[in-house]
């Protein structure tokens, strides 16, 4: 069955993310370098962060909260006030950050929006994804946007069936195995890998290598080629 509608993902797919939240960490480790050392408390900062998705989400707003809390914990709960100001102006500056698309994006998503239904199917902040998405300028091209807080193969089911998508007909385009590739083939869809320099521990997941609707692509301003070849 040919594809007829291409989901999207948006963090480090569109655009650049991860790499903030790597600058976020590393002044976090700057604040907190006299309570303990910087390996020790990159793993607090993880596990509080896994712990807290369930209650706050994906986003930088959960992040900070995290931040927050692993910085009372590595100070014995009385973190001092200078600290838990950084914390929150690094957050504060997250959420303004000016939004820089990947290379070959904007041109690859509107040549795809001309023989395509695009989809965004993001995590996070609803907020925060719906500024970053109106300051990339890619809205008008998409004819749906999901904004949800988990990415698994019962979420797909659902965003298809709301769009009347058959899934055998759509491919789900991204940088996370976890989130973007896995569940979307489990759903029945082709699950489209493309690479991002630096991925967030949560998202990694092997390759589903040798799968049939398993494709592994370097650029984004790959993807349209690789359709047009798939479909012949």
């Amino acid at each position: 069955m040919p594809v007829t509608t291409v989901g999207l993902d948006a963090d480090d797919t569109l655009w650049h993310n991860e790499t903030l939240f790597r600058l976020s960490q590393k002044r976090f480790a700057e604040l907190l370098a006299d309570h303990a050392e910087e390996p020790v408390m990159m793993d607090r900062l993880a596990q509080v962060e896994r712990r807290n998705l369930r209650l706050y989400g994906y986003g930088v707003k959960g992040f900070t909260l995290s931040m927050l809390e692993t910085a009372m914990e590595l100070c014995d709960g009385s973190a001092p006030p200078h600290i838990v100001r950084e914390i929150l102006a690094a957050g504060r500056e997250m959420l303004v950050h000016p939004v820089e698309t990947l290379p070959g994006v904007a041109d690859t998503v509107a040549e795809l929006s001309t023989r395509y239904r695009l989809i965004l199917i993001t995590k996070g902040d609803l907020m925060d994804q719906e500024r970053k998405l109106a300051a990339s300028r890619l809205g008008d091209y998409f004819s749906g946007v999901e904004i949800v807080s988990e990415k698994d193969r019962a979420t797909y089911s659902t965003i298809f069936s709301r769009h009347g998508v058959v899934p055998a007909s759509a491919a789900m385009v991204g940088n996370s195995m976890r989130s973007d590739v896995l569940p979307a083939i489990e759903a029945g869809a082709w699950g489209i890998h493309i690479p991002y320099p630096i991925t967030w521990a949560h998202e990694l997941a092997e390759a589903p290598e040798g799968h049939p609707r398993f494709v592994s692509l370097s650029r984004f301003d790959e993807v349209p080629a690789w359709l047009n070849a798939a479909q012949t």
